[in-house]
């Protein structure tokens, strides 16, 4: 069963963003433009929104959708394996999940913000994320089985490799969402939270 999610992320520049998706846009599939917005919640059981976030919780919002998604596994640059689980809502229902976070004791996060767009590429899905006002970077996935990690990990590192993208290192990867959490990304608290505020500040219904 493919509930697997194996990735790697990478840096990007401007100019590198502008010729990847020069390249995959005539090599590979341009699959959708993805623009999201998420409230990501602190793993309930170490309180960490980072390095120790093994349990992620976020309610997002894409392309008009939302959706409450949880992922558990190891999160980081090089070696992420999580399983995923999600559960979609209506268009104008994004305020009635938030709603249900809070009810059970969610009350505090992270809200961002990311503009991107999707190719299939080699049998890999490459998201190019820009972060409004801040910074590129890359996401490459492969959904498989547990027992297939591995190879999935290998085939995503050689194509990467391939197209000469840097990879970001654990502590590199970590270190860059802490200055996305300082500078791009912005404090969530439900307790300050009235019906409104997503349509008003970013027209979420």
């Amino acid at each position: 069963m493919k509930n697997t999610e194996v990735e790697i992320r990478g840096p990007l520049t401007e100019k590198q963003f502008l010729e990847l998706q020069k390249k995959l846009s005539e090599e590979g599939k341009f699959v959708a433009d993805k623009n999201r917005f998420a409230i990501c919640y602190p793993d309930p059981d170490t309180g960490s929104l980072v390095e120790n976030c093994n349990t992620d919780i976020r309610v997002r919002n894409t392309n008009g959708i939302p959706e409450i998604i949880i992922k558990k596994g190891k999160w980081g640059a090089v070696d992420e394996n999580r399983r995923e689980f999600c559960l979609t809502g209506k268009p104008g229902e994004f305020h009635k999940m938030i709603m249900m976070m809070g009810a059970m004791g969610f009350t505090k996060g992270v809200s961002v913000i990311r503009r991107g767009k999707i190719y299939k590429y080699k049998g890999i899905e490459f998201s190019l994320v820009e972060v409004p006002n801040h910074s590129y970077f890359f996401e490459a996935e492969i959904m498989t089985s547990q027992e297939n990690k591995e190879k999935a990990l290998e085939r995503i590192g050689k194509v990467c490799k391939d197209l000469g993208l840097n990879l970001f290192s654990e502590k590199d990867f970590y270190d860059y969402i802490h200055i996305l959490n300082k500078e791009a990304n912005k404090q969530f608290n439900f307790e300050k939270y009235s019906e409104g505020y997503f349509l008003e500040n970013f027209g979420i219904e």
